[in-house]
């Protein structure tokens, strides 16, 4: 093991701006100071220890002057001395002072004071030196029946380290701590007891288990959580004790403590594949997630079941717990309720769709009460989007579902809105036998829409499906409900100056004496009108739109009234019926027109607006059959293509997502049978502990890619020449938070190299969690020296430094061997995300970061580019592949990903075929990234110019 892997048990934060003191300054604090002196000095001696520095003069200095002291302060600052201080000397025998020391703790081992006594325990177990902890031994077997529990529970630990490394001291120790164990009833105690007969003598744990496993419910939760771990571990290697020991996890479940909860659930699911235990584990995370307040939590069980769900044979048991699932919307935080959603939905099946719909309606029409949280829109959105699926998954629910929904076409929020109005439209094609319900339901609500983009899409539903004289009709009395008084032109002239309403009051101004350009004298007087201030709401929405200068609405109006007009004719046979709608549409255009070449609007009608509205009264003037198709049958076929293309994309993606999951067997598979396979080769479960344990450690184990270019080697970087005198390369391993550098120093010089230690430095959002320890390399010697660097944000990170040595036996200086840098690649930050069409504008509006990247490549097709860059960026293509197949000799695509962070980067790739430049002519254009942060834009930029020429393997 080499210094830099030594396990360190102490940290001490110092602040290194102060001049370190002189070795006769502490000797002299030390010997001659008060108590508090003697603790401040001591304290600079741990500190310069710790920083490399060898004080062996001081050494007999603190035995002699600060050992006896009795005060608590220096006795925990002494533990912290004894446990850095060198006890051996360089041949690697004992110095003889640590006999006194060693008497000193006998002392401190016997101390009434049982905080003395415990500390001092706690200690023994960082000791390495078996010399040093004979003499100790009857001292500490004493402390297991002291009265106080402290003591009792840090003999036990300091009795189970003593054990693991030096098993000679005491041979006895499993069955003396077996023996405290049934006689301890303070639950820490139990528990450290436990713990260590689980790793020293599992039969004895059992043995133990066994005698109390019916009062398991009644122990403390960290004696619990043991007893799960110990459990697992036998289950695993042993199955034919499963039997005996599934009845105390199924116990466990219902314990006070969450944290045993969660882990009981976890172990019953891996011990377990019966739809009784996956049942009663998904219960119980169900039951976490609505008790525990802490949205991280909610989150992190969430995730355990979502794992649940991937496997087949648990799905169809989950499918029955769909409605407890649901309970868990009750929680306000929108990503916990997103991810209850989206499981509710994939869960769904034709048993419980229906009880699923009634929850969601309830939960729609609560948010329609509540206005004071943000989220309740979005909320209110996310719930909309799951009634969409559900409806066009089971159509008979389309029904119930509709009704609700149409409510909040009204309503402020236009993003709620517009899903509801997606969702109709989709519903008014799919499903026939609803198109009267809609239709009808849509009358209802449209003079309440508030929002133009709303209005427009109720316009084109109404225009596309009304198929009765009596709803042509009802659409033409809204319309000119919503436009108000017609002509506008004039009846607005009138409203700002004509003809003054009896309710205005009319006011006479004081009379103003004037002269004019020849001398003579006129009067004048102000007249005034004022009006009870008449607020711009009580203007009809489609007039106040026109005048508020949105005259796209105009021109949907335009295409809506051609198209019910056509179809009034078919259905109506007289002809002075079929001329006088056709000619009150044409008067609605005409009006509309009239106002857009007006001063009255606050924006102009525009050019292709005016030309729309144009043709739509030309049509209705001509009335051709041609027009006709097109206006009633070519635009219905356009939205039939899309959703059905829609739809297609939607089942090829849960196609694939159901191949993933599908266990496949080949027929030629072995079968296992449990009872017949040997001990070690168990493995068909994996150790969650064991997983949870590496995890932590940041060593989580990844399935290494079969290709030799994605393993370990393609991520060694050389840090110095083949020719230095110390040869440096790393191994840059990426955990999600932070990067281990495992740096391989080689001597290549026949001296010894001493006091050999790496310095690092970072650049951008880079930090360096601690200084490698020095080396000493003896001739033509390795070592390995690992650092660890924690990453705040997706930004392109430097890391680069030196190695610094001193030669054996030189008198020269310090030698510096510069190491080439090593440049964090953003990649492993970023993954491919996907995000719906308004969600990417509405982000792409807000992000004020934007990097401008043009196109330079070598590479000749369009689609090929685009391939090349989303593999070399890790981003997910947006525009759906139908969008994107053809050649047209350009194209544009919207990239989405997010970064571990969370935070969003968006790319809009703009590409051409320069046609005129011959059929070798390279991919010309600009790809603009927008990013919430500098360093995201700049980083992923600086990745596209990097990768864009694609090389020639």
């Amino acid at each position: 093991m080499t210094a830099a892997e030594n396990v360190c048990y102490t940290l001490i934060n110092v602040p290194m701006d102060s001049e370190p003191p002189s070795e006769i300054s502490l000797k002299n604090d030390l010997e001659k100071g008060d108590v508090k002196s003697k603790t401040e000095a001591l304290k600079k001696v741990i500190i310069m220890i710790l920083n490399g520095e060898k004080l062996p003069g001081l050494l007999m200095t603190i035995i002699r002057f600060v050992l006896p002291l009795q005060d608590h302060t220096i006795k925990k600052l002494l533990l912290v001395f004894w446990e850095i201080v060198p006890k051996t000397t360089p041949d690697g025998k004992l110095l003889q002072e640590m006999i006194l020391v060693c008497d000193a703790y006998r002392k401190d081992l016997q101390h009434p004071n049982e905080f003395i006594r415990g500390s001092t325990l706690r200690f023994l177990c960082k000791l390495k030196e078996a010399e040093l902890l004979e003499p100790l031994m009857p001292a500490i077997r004493a402390c297991l029946e002291h009265r106080h529990s402290y003591v009792r529970r840090n003999a036990v630990l300091a009795i189970y380290t003593i054990y693991r490394n030096f098993e000679h001291l005491i041979p006895d120790a499993p069955e003396l701590i077996h023996d405290f164990l049934v006689n301890e009833k303070d639950a820490s105690c139990k528990r450290n007891a436990f713990m260590m007969l689980i790793h020293a003598d599992q039969d004895r744990a059992l043995d133990y288990l066994s005698t109390c496993i019916d009062q398991v419910q009644t122990f403390g939760d960290i004696l619990q959580l043991v007893i799960v771990e110990l459990i697992y571990k036998v289950c695993h290697a042993n199955p034919s004790e499963r039997a005996r020991f599934i009845r105390c996890i199924y116990n466990l479940l219902q314990s006070s403590s969450p944290a045993v909860k969660y882990e009981a659930a976890g172990t019953l699911v891996t011990l377990s594949s019966a739809p009784t235990a996956i049942k009663a584990a998904a219960q119980c995370y169900i039951d976490l997630i609505i008790k525990e307040s802490d949205n991280n939590v909610k989150l992190i069980v969430l995730d355990r079941l979502i794992e649940l769900k991937e496997h087949p044979a648990h799905e169809r048991v989950l499918q029955d717990l769909v409605m407890d699932i649901l309970r868990v919307l009750s929680t306000p935080d929108l990503e916990v309720r997103k991810k209850t959603l989206q499981l509710a939905l994939d869960l769904v099946s034709s048993r419980n769709v229906e009880e699923l719909v009634i929850v969601l309606k309830k939960e729609v029409i609560k948010t329609n009460n509540v206005t004071e949280h943000e989220d309740t829109d979005k909320y209110r959105q996310l719930l909309v989007r799951t009634l969409h699926s559900c409806s066009v998954r089971f159509p008979d629910m389309a029904a119930n579902v509709i009704p609700v929904l149409m409510e909040f076409l009204s309503d402020n929020n236009e993003a709620a809105a517009a899903d509801v109005l997606e969702f109709v439209r989709e519903a008014i094609q799919r499903f026939d036998n609803l198109r009267l319900l809609i239709v009808e339901k849509m009358l209802e609500v449209f003079h309440a829409i508030k929002t133009v983009k709303i209005y427009r899409g109720a316009l084109w539903i109404l225009g596309e499906y009304c198929s009765t004289k009596e709803d042509i009709q009802s659409v033409m009395t809204e319309v000119r409900r919503s436009l108000g008084e017609i002509p506008i032109v004039e009846s607005e002239i009138k409203k700002e100056a004509g003809d003054l309403k009896p309710e205005e009051e009319v006011t006479v101004g004081p009379t103003q004496k004037l002269v004019t350009e020849m001398g003579t004298y006129a009067t004048q007087s102000a007249l005034s009108s004022s009006r009870p201030a008449k607020k711009e709401e009580d203007r009809p929405p489609l007039r106040g739109f026109l005048l508020d200068g949105d005259f796209f609405v105009a021109a949907s109006l335009a295409t809506t009234l051609t198209k019910i007009a056509l179809r009034y004719v078919a259905l109506v046979q007289e002809k002075k019926k079929q001329n006088s709608f056709i000619a009150e549409a044409m008067l609605l255009m005409a009006t509309i027109l009239h106002v857009g070449k007006s001063s009255l609007p606050k924006k102009p009608i525009t050019d292709d607006d005016v030309d729309r509205i144009s043709l739509c009264l030309k049509v209705l003037s001509e009335c051709s059959p041609l027009m006709n198709d097109i206006f009633n049958k070519e635009c219905r076929q356009s939205l039939s293509h899309m959703l059905s293309a829609k739809l297609e994309e939607e089942k090829l993606s849960q196609k694939k997502e159901s191949e993933k999951r599908n266990v496949t067997v080949q027929p030629d598979d072995p079968i296992s049978f449990m009872q017949l396979t040997a001990k070690n080769e168990m493995n068909s479960k994996e150790d969650q502990f064991q997983l949870s344990l590496l995890a932590a450690m940041g060593t989580t184990q990844r399935k290494e890619a079969a290709d030799p270019l994605a393993s370990k080697l393609n991520k060694v970087t050389q840090l110095t020449g083949f020719s230095d005198p110390v040869y440096a390369e790393a191994y840059v391993h990426v955990n999600q938070y932070d990067i281990v550098l495992d740096v391989l120093v080689v001597n290549q010089t026949s001296d010894t190299l001493q006091n050999c230690t790496l310095e690092l430095a970072t650049l951008g959002d880079l930090k360096l969690v601690e200084k490698p320890s020095p080396l000493t390399l003896a001739p033509h010697d390795f070592a390995n020296i690992k650092a660890n660097v924690k990453v705040a944000s997706t930004e392109n990170g430097i890391i680069f430094g030196n190695i610094v040595y001193d030669v054996s036996g030189a008198a020269s200086d310090r030698n510096c061997v510069v190491l080439s840098d090593i440049h964090i690649d953003i990649m492993d930050y970023i993954q491919p995300a996907s995000c719906t069409d308004a969600e990417f504008r509405q982000m792409w509006a807000e992000f004020e970061w934007e990097n401008k990247v043009t196109v330079n490549t070598n590479i000749i097709d369009l689609n090929e580019y685009l391939q090349h860059i989303l593999k070399s960026t890790n981003m997910k293509c947006l525009t759906p592949e139908k969008a994107l197949s053809g050649y047209c000799g350009f194209m544009a695509a919207n990239l989405y990903a997010r970064s571990i962070f969370g935070e969003d980067a968006l790319a809009n790739v703009s590409i051409e075929k320069p046609i005129h430049l011959g059929p070798d002519a390279s991919v010309t254009g600009h790809i603009r990234i927008r990013a919430k942060s500098q360093g995201m834009a700049l980083s992923l930029g600086d990745k596209i110019n990097l990768s864009q020429k694609k090389t020639s393997l």
